[in-house]
């Protein structure tokens, strides 16, 4: 028998949905009220028929991300975060995922 806990110790919301037009830059939203101080937030996207793929996390502030361009922001609080894509290309249409954890 092999089981699978998974222990979520901060609720992580997100916009529902973005959409944008090929080459105007995009904002992805994500909250999460009960992040701990130790918690890194990152972010990952998934393409369609692809496994989920890493893409940056970060501690505190902003931090660029190289591929594809753009840049996490981290509120002050730390309660929020925002996934700035920058120039996103059709080949960028995803599922993008926040996440918390140390």
């Amino acid at each position: 028998l092999i089981s699978a806990v998974a222990v979520v110790r901060a609720e992580v919301q997100q916009d529902p949905s973005a959409e944008t037009t090929k080459g105007i830059g995009i904002s992805i939203n994500c909250s999460h009220p009960n992040i701990q101080i130790i918690d890194f937030i990152i972010w990952y996207r998934q393409l369609p028929g692809r496994s989920p793929e890493f893409l940056v996390r970060g501690l505190k502030g902003s931090k660029e991300l190289k591929e594809p361009p753009g840049q996490l922001s981290v509120a002050a609080d730390r309660r929020s975060s925002a996934l700035w894509l920058a120039r996103p290309r059709r080949g960028d249409a995803a599922v993008y995922y926040c996440a918390v954890g140390d």
